[in-house]
């Protein structure tokens, strides 16, 4: 049977690990051609390895997304290499500083802003003309249940996750007509080295992040892998505008 995205062109940002490892790979098994990208090369062409091992194409690219000559390089060779674009799983991110916000460091709060909120931009500004000019494309932006509720002491996080579901829904409504669907995916806690540095580094956080989990576990990078596989899909073309809560009823408590 084809998979779900067959013959068709992924790129995938913070791909070396977590969600976006899982996403590049799960792009592959459903049929696609695999740009894999990140900003340490050692797990990004370890990614791209192991998708060449398990019988898909997949190309390397270095960038940092809040560099848009960075991000302009990484839409250009995803062309240069497969000859277009069809999918994007805009996933790089961090979490930023624990602190209340009256203590948080201004550079830091900037820095946060700029990967998770201006990446998503500066991806979606050059990778909406390509998808516009082939006629079709989806684009999946990674959000958070952080951009519907407060999160204490991750003030820059949650604003940020909140700013990246204005701009998806504002792409969305501005691209209706053009072919290309934005939606936004918002994972819940999910087991991924991030998640673990964290709660390993703070019991506090630990017992927060447990606490809130209606179903007992954390999810798995691999189920919300699939949701962004299904966005970018035939299956999902009259979805535009989501914001797709991944999170095994977390934000519904």
């Amino acid at each position: 049977m084809a998979g779900l995205v067959e013959g068709k062109v992924a790129l995938v940002t913070g791909a070396g690990s977590g969600i976006g490892e899982a996403a590049a790979r799960a792009f592959a098994r459903e049929g696609a051609r695999v740009v894999v990208s990140d900003i340490d090369d050692a797990k990004g062409n370890a990614v791209c390895e192991a998708i060449r091992d398990a019988g898909s194409e997949a190309n390397f690219f270095l960038a940092d997304v809040s560099d848009e000559d960075a991000v302009s390089g990484l839409v250009a060779y995803s062309v240069e290499a497969f000859g277009r674009l069809d999918c994007a799983l805009n996933n790089a991110g961090m979490t930023g500083p624990m602190a209340p916000l009256h203590e948080m460091d201004l550079a830091q709060w900037r820095r946060t802003l700029d990967v998770n909120l201006t990446g998503v931009f500066l991806c979606m500004k050059h990778e909406i003309p390509l998808m516009q000019q082939q006629g079709a494309g989806a684009i999946v932006n990674m959000a958070s249940g952080s951009g519907l509720i407060a999160t204490p002491a991750l003030a820059a996080y949650c604003a940020s996750k909140h700013g990246v579901l204005g701009i998806t829904k504002t792409a969305a409504v501005e691209n209706a007509a053009t072919g290309v669907r934005i939606n936004a995916i918002l994972p819940g806690s999910t087991d991924t080295p991030a998640l673990r540095s964290s709660m390993e580094l703070s019991p506090q956080v630990e017992k927060m992040i447990l606490r809130s989990l209606p179903g007992g576990r954390l999810g798995k990078a691999e189920e919300i892998a699939e949701a962004a596989v299904w966005l970018c899909s035939d299956r999902a073309s009259f979805v535009s505008g989501e914001s797709m809560l991944v999170d095994g009823a977390t934000v519904a408590r």
